[in-house]
């Protein structure tokens, strides 16, 4: 593992998955939320995002957190690792709503400077479809990697601390 995308819903863990796996393996942290949003929140646009990445996953070893579906396949093209956090939709609302509770009025460690936490319900909403309308393509996404990537999909935190322990 040199090469590690983490995806999944808001609230599923990616970054602090990604920051224990960057500990245990020594390897650079990248959090795509970090360099995707300017101050304000104010998104980066896609061909930026694209341009950015390609340069990213030219490194020997990374291991890049976050979503953004228009930029994916650059990741998981270049990763040896993926790992999908299929987290349940409740678990995940319960630490979104935790986070905004918990940095409310501050920026997050793994969020672009200048962008306090938020919580709005277009994100709850899209929180809550995640299961319905993101999950079945990112699993035919993989689908089609499985020959060639090693892919883990985690379902729960006892699979999470199961194969943190492994390592």
């Amino acid at each position: 593992m040199k090469k590690i995308v983490i995806i999944g819903s808001g609230g599923a863990g990616k970054s602090t998955l990604a920051r224990k796996l960057g500990n245990i393996l020594n390897i650079e942290v990248i959090h795509l939320d970090r360099l995707f949003w300017k101050p304000n929140w104010e998104g980066v646009p896609k061909a930026e995002q694209q341009k950015i990445q390609h340069k990213l996953v030219t490194r020997d070893t990374w291991i890049i957190d976050g979503n953004y579906g228009g930029t994916m396949d650059i990741r998981l093209r270049a990763a040896d690792t993926i790992i999908f956090l299929d987290m349940p939709r409740i678990l995940c609302m319960y630490r979104v709503v935790k986070r905004f509770v918990t940095y409310r009025n501050k920026v997050r460690p793994d969020m672009g400077e200048g962008c306090k936490e938020r919580l709005s319900w277009e994100f709850l909403k899209w929180l809550w479809q995640y299961p319905k309308t993101k999950r079945p393509i990112i699993l035919e996404k993989l689908k089609k990697l499985e020959k060639d990537k090693n892919i883990l999909i985690l379902q729960s935190i006892k699979d999470v601390n199961a194969f943190l322990k492994s390592l």
